[in-house]
């Protein structure tokens, strides 16, 4: 707590909202040298008597020993601090304009509990964004795996189609139908995540990537999966008796609906979630949607499919099976060893 008040009044209130007031320092002391003032931050928790440049000289302190530092203030003589902070939060009511004006985020309501509520609120999008990213990025893993897979597996065996071109069992028009079911509906019902322990988590590094070391991972792993898998059932149908065209087909189905499963671990790699059920929802309309292109005659002549065999259609349900289980293992494995993050401020 920093405040222009006297060394007694600002002891009283720190004790009466739960401070620890047993040393209160005051502005003259910040004067000392750098060393000093370092230690005097690490002891001590109130500070009295501050006038505008003592309370930016403890934020500058703070920032060079590699703090966060998230500033409050109401007055004109806060607005040095607020400006300084890498968060300036100013009063909405009873603040002045230039304190408002500087500052990164206002408070309309003039309580310190909506910074909670706003940190909360703010770390479960970057999460959402998380789970978007690792939800997509290895999808798009997989589909590269299985077109460049099969295009290299088709110039090996030297498999062409009637106009001398290599055999892939995607088209573009399949491709991003598959990309628009999955970053459709249910990348939007990703948005309405909320996680049960956003608040318990240490504050994250300004400087950590989008991507960590565990999510690469799952992007890497899940994708390989999820590719590989598509490749078996490529070399899998023919030798069952099918046309290239059937397994195509079914290289179609089963990498769309493939996405759609995987977003359950993507999403519970970040830990407790609450119940979502538009997740569940969005993900049933969008494998109704994938199944309709095989099953409605009209829609498979629009997507350049043949029909499936029941045999094609076990074949499919048991490598999803594989997928979502392996996909479960992969983020389970994952979250069993995290990667410490720092704890860069209390």
């Amino acid at each position: 707590m920093i405040t222009g008040d006297h060394p007694a009044t600002a002891r009283a209130i720190a004790e009466a909202v739960g401070i620890d007031a047993k040393q209160v320092a005051q502005g003259s002391e910040l004067s000392a040298d750098d060393a000093q003032v370092d230690a005097l931050l690490a002891s001590c928790n109130v500070f009295a008597r501050m006038q505008p440049e003592h309370k930016l000289r403890l934020i500058e302190r703070l920032q060079a020993v590699g703090a966060v530092v998230a500033m409050t203030g109401d007055g004109l003589n806060d607005a040095p601090a607020l400006k300084r902070a890498d968060v300036g939060v100013a009063m909405g009511r009873r603040g002045s304009e230039v304190a408002r004006e500087v500052a990164d985020l206002v408070l309309l309501d003039d309580n310190f509990a909506t910074i909670v509520a706003a940190i909360e609120e703010g770390r479960g999008i970057y999460a959402n964004v998380q789970s978007f990213v690792r939800f997509s990025f290895s999808s798009n893993v997989a589909l590269m795996v299985l077109v460049f897979g099969a295009a290299f597996g088709s110039l090996l065996v030297g498999l062409r189609s009637s106009d001398g071109s290599l055999l892939l069992p995607l088209t573009a028009l399949q491709i991003l139908w598959i990309n628009f079911l999955g970053d459709g509906p249910p990348a939007l019902a990703l948005s309405l995540d909320r996680s049960k322990n956003a608040l318990l988590d240490p504050p994250r590094s300004p400087h950590a990537p989008l991507l960590d070391g565990t999510a690469v991972k799952f992007v890497l792993g899940d994708g390989l999966v999820k590719g590989g898998l598509g490749l078996l059932l490529l070399v899998l149908l023919p030798l069952l008796g099918q046309s290239m065209t059937t397994t195509a087909s079914a290289a179609f189905l089963y990498e769309g609906i493939a996405k759609l499963l995987s977003m359950f671990p993507a999403r519970r790699l970040r830990g407790q979630l609450e119940p979502n059920r538009w997740v569940v929802a969005a993900t049933a309309a969008s494998v109704s949607l994938q199944l309709s292109c095989v099953l409605v005659a009209p829609l498979r002549r629009v997507m350049g499919l043949l029909p499936l065999a029941a045999l094609d259609v076990l074949v499919v349900g048991a490598l999803l099976l594989a997928t979502f289980g392996l996909g479960e293992l992969l983020q389970r494995l994952l979250r069993g060893s995290p990667q410490p993050r720092p704890l860069l401020s209390s």
